[in-house]
């Protein structure tokens, strides 16, 4: 990992620290809900202080809301007869800061760290706090608790970070870790895969192993093997193909209509299944309709209240959060987003009735859709545009 990215600078602190038996510390504090920099962590111990083979003796994952934290302190003070080092992830560290003023809870922590046992290496993990990339963005409640951390174990344990990665230094992740493994990632192509998943670092974990592999098995005259191009992250990673969605959604939103026009024949000609692919698209605009029609209900203003507003399985990827609210703003009427819908259902009809070309149904949609509702009708054999 190069050194120079920001991102990375306390895991690569830590890490270091790890590395060197002389400057580990007895503790430390892993705060943040960054699940990518947090594996990093977690691999970089178990391959550098436990041996596999005394895996199952040495490594002790305990529950804070579980295992009381002096049963866990009282467990890390006592050697192992099957382990010469033992390594504890505390989970729930959030439990310390419940109700009540758990006085003899960090009078036991502070006992311990007094005379820690040097065989043993706790690990607080406090995921229950968003660290965003800009600090001066962090939530008031969540700098609250940071500070409480810092007051409490930051005396006696190392304090790392697990923010939010910003979107530059993802990229060069990209780049740098393709090079790394003899593979050329093109610059917009990393930069396509970073802004699509919203510089979330598990996600674009798993597609880059998905791309690498591809452009690994791949190899014609256009492309050359090992090389991953812009086109390739937009045929293979779902997520870049709903941006092209919610920048025509855009387009609708703001009754450009040659935008709109241009935004859908880009799609069409992206997709795999050409002008088949119709039906994917109607059902991937009925859903963003769908979204927008609850961000209107619920009077949703920021991205961090659209996560309680949309429920588990409806939700938009992160990077399409600000625009899709900015979107709905721009109907004046929960009415002008229902009619919305029952066009889409009107255009599905029509393309389920084998049309002479698809092609044509969507671009009556979409002139549809950008054009000034007129008065209000209603159809019962389209009440269904709700269900799409």
């Amino acid at each position: 990992m190069p050194p120079s990215l920001r991102s990375f600078a306390s895991t690569d602190r830590f890490l270091a620290e790890i590395a060197a038996p002389s400057s580990i510390r007895p503790g430390y504090v892993l705060i943040g809900d960054e699940i990518f920099l947090y594996d990093r962590c977690r691999r970089a111990v178990l391959s550098t202080l436990i041996a596999a083979d005394a895996r199952d003796f040495s490594l002790h994952d305990l529950d804070l809301s579980e295992t009381s934290i002096f049963e866990a302190l009282d467990r890390a003070q006592t050697p192992s007869l099957m382990a010469p080092f033992q390594v504890f992830f505390l989970r729930n560290t959030k439990v310390l800061y419940g109700r009540g003023s758990k006085k003899e809870e960090f009078a036991a922590i502070d006992a311990y760290f007094r005379s820690p046992n040097p065989q043993a290496l706790l690990i607080f993990v406090a995921d229950h706090i968003r660290i965003p990339t800009d600090l001066r963005r962090m939530d008031y409640q969540d700098k609250e608790r940071y500070e409480r951390l810092r007051e409490t174990l930051g005396d006696w344990c190392g304090i790392v970070e697990l923010a939010r990665v910003d979107e530059n230094d993802a990229v060069r992740w990209i780049t740098d870790t393709a090079d790394s493994r003899g593979v050329r990632f093109d610059p917009d192509a990393a930069r396509e895969l970073a802004d699509s998943l919203g510089a979330d670092m598990m996600l674009i974990a798993s597609e880059f192993e998905k791309l690498l592999l591809y452009a690994g098995a791949r190899g014609t005259e256009e492309v050359a093997k090992n090389r991953v191009t812009l086109g390739d992250v937009e045929t293979m990673v779902l997520a870049a193909k709903q941006r092209s969605l919610y920048e025509l959604t855009d387009a609708i939103s703001l009754r450009d209509r040659p935008r709109a026009l241009a935004l859908l024949h880009g799609l069409l000609n992206a997709s795999d299944g050409g002008e088949d692919a119709a039906i994917g698209h109607l059902y991937m605009l009925a859903r963003t309709f769908r979204q927008m029609l609850v961000i209107v209900e619920k009077n949703v203003r920021d991205s961090r209240a659209i996560w309680q507003a949309l429920w588990q399985g409806f939700r938009m990827p992160p990077f399409a959060a600000e625009d899709l609210i900015r979107q709905a703003r721009r109907y004046k009427s929960r009415r002008d987003l229902t009619r919305a819908l029952r066009l889409i259902a009107r255009a599905d009809l029509e393309l389920r009735s084998s049309p002479v070309s698809k092609v044509l149904v969507l671009e009556r949609l979409v002139l549809d859709l950008c054009a000034e509702p007129k008065a209000a009708f209603y159809d019962s054999s389209l009440q269904f545009a709700m269900e799409l």
